[in-house]
């Protein structure tokens, strides 16, 4: 799909972030957006700013975790529009576990697996229909190197980090390669991708906690404060690492070139996390120990005394 113009692209987790960049870039494209989150307020903000700049926008509340919800987003958006051409998967919740992955609340769990898996495969089961009724389409399913490359071991606060985050990430990687080869084998021009937004992101996905839904309320105390996107910055200060945020723009610019280019790897240019991928697969041809496990600060994870939950 070489020319957006006129066409049709749906972003969940568009109230902001990495989705609220998505749908200011469709627009410059010339595309109708349609943002789609569970935040109402939020999302109304992102729609009006967008239309204030000429966009041609509607935002939908949507909780990807209730396929109904998905599937009404998917009849609003041929209600409005008549068709939809670009499908982006961003909706996400961040690591709000603490301790070890055997302390983890099953609840963390259970959030964690229904937003960013589950949220996927509902927006496959909802759109794909209508895109290979279409004839063309892209589907992009937002994945992340934490768990799509391997999970990181030391969390960000220090401790072990989450397991929950890394492991639906993973997942999202071996769906979207399952959906490009489902959809080869039909011989259509619907296409999938995988986006890999790289670096450091200023997005709200480091604070999920505060948005947390009711029916996912944690059931164990917590021991240790909730994470806050300025404490991560301190402790990466502190540890003599400078934060450099990746511009969201860009992570769009990967998205648009990605589709015109018909590239299902949408990634930005090499970096030292790139080396992960290498490491791992020398690994696992060597019949060797993880020794590609790094900390969030890009550091080889070694044993060291517990925090961040400790040992229980």
């Amino acid at each position: 799909m070489k020319d957006l113009r006129g066409k049709v692209a749906v972003v969940t987790g568009g109230a902001g972030g990495i989705g609220q960049a998505l749908g200011r870039r469709f627009g410059g494209e010339g595309m109708k957006v349609v943002l789609a989150d569970v935040l109402a307020d939020p999302l109304d903000e992102a729609t009006r700013a967008l239309a204030d700049n000429g966009i041609e926008a509607v935002g939908v509340v949507t909780d990807v975790t209730d396929y109904s919800s998905v599937e009404a987003l998917a009849t609003e958006v041929l209600r409005r529009f008549g068709a939809v051409h670009v499908v982006c998967n961003n909706a996400g919740t961040g690591g709000v576990s603490e301790g070890y992955m055997w302390e983890h609340d099953l609840a963390d769990w259970r959030w964690g697996i229904d937003v960013n898996v589950l949220g996927v495969i509902h927006g496959i089961k909802a759109f794909v229909p209508i895109l290979l009724e279409q004839g063309d389409g892209h589907v992009v399913n937002t994945c992340s190197g934490n768990g799509g490359f391997a999970p990181i071991a030391r969390g960000a606060m220090g401790g072990p980090a989450t397991a929950v985050y890394p492991m639906t990430k993973a997942a999202v990687l071996c769906l979207t390669e399952s959906l490009y080869t489902h959809l080869q084998m039909t011989g259509t021009r619907v296409r999938a991708h995988v986006l890999f937004p790289g670096g450091f992101l200023n997005t709200g996905i480091w604070e999920s906690w505060r948005h947390r839904p009711p029916r996912y309320a944690a059931t164990q105390q917590r021991r240790t404060p909730e994470p806050t996107l300025a404490k991560v910055v301190e402790r990466f200060e502190a540890a003599g690492a400078r934060v450099e945020f990746t511009p969201l723009e860009s992570v769009a610019d990967q998205v648009v070139d990605g589709i015109a280019a018909d590239r299902f790897w949408m990634m930005g240019p090499p970096t030292p996390a790139d080396q992960v991928v290498s490491a791992k697969a020398a690994s696992i041809l060597a019949r060797g120990e993880p020794d590609y496990l790094v900390d969030v600060l890009g550091q080889h994870a070694e044993a060291e005394p517990a925090a961040e939950g400790g040992m229980r």
